[in-house]
């Protein structure tokens, strides 16, 4: 019963993690403008980790309970969540701390 709770909470959360692994880290460069964002780090910071550690968890609690090929599969689709998320929050903490960035948005 406990499993079929979390399938369901990380089916609930999918479209916050397609978000958090697809929201660009600036926003004017996603548009073709070479401008600073100073906002748009923290606007997927903010959605991205909450996201991270929700799929981060799910994978670790599947990938505890081995009895079924089911929970394994859902463990490594969890875990390419997870890193898919991880690689947008590195860009976003890149952006954030960059030289031109802490010059300009100090």
């Amino acid at each position: 019963m406990r499993r079929m709770a979390l399938y369901i909470l990380l089916i609930a959360a999918l479209p916050l993690a397609a978000l958090a692994a697809v929201l660009p880290a600036n926003s004017y460069k996603a548009q073709g403008i070479t401008a600073l964002d100073c906002d748009g780090p923290a606007s997927v910071l903010i959605i991205a980790i909450p996201a991270l550690l929700l799929y981060a968890g799910g994978m670790i609690l599947l990938y505890c309970d081995k009895s079924r090929r089911f929970h394994r599969i859902a463990a490594l689709c969890c875990l390419l969540l997870s890193l898919a998320i991880g690689w947008n929050i590195i860009a976003a903490v890149r952006e954030a701390y960059g030289d031109a960035s802490i010059e300009a948005c100090a």
